[in-house]
């Protein structure tokens, strides 16, 4: 499952609902059950660059790896990674991986 992803191009599993969970302050059991539904919202609410931002970084891909992929230097990457932790940390963005906001969209 999510094989081909780009979270499998930097992890040997699919632990980005741990992860998810650690960045959004949010508990691992309200997180959507479904991992592919859940992947889908997060790539929905992150833009490609943030996304593989976020899996090289929970990866511990080094900063100049990192640096190199993006074409950032120092300060650019510090920024870049800021911004993608505020916006996981943003209640628009933590709230639309919850469990509980599936449903509601189920039932209208």
């Amino acid at each position: 499952m999510l094989e081909r992803s780009v979270w499998r191009q930097y992890h040997s599993e699919n632990n980005f609902r741990e992860k998810l969970a650690e960045f959004t302050q949010l508990d691992y059991l309200d997180l959507i059950e479904d991992e592919k539904e859940l992947y889908a919202v997060l790539k929905a609410k992150l833009t490609k660059k943030e996304l593989r931002l976020f899996a090289m970084d929970t990866a511990k891909v080094g900063e100049d790896a990192l640096k190199e992929a993006f074409g950032y230097d120092d300060e650019a990457l510090q920024k870049a990674k800021f911004k993608l932790y505020k916006k996981l940390k943003q209640d628009k963005t933590r709230l639309s991986f919850r469990q509980s906001s599936t449903k509601y969209q189920e039932e209208l």
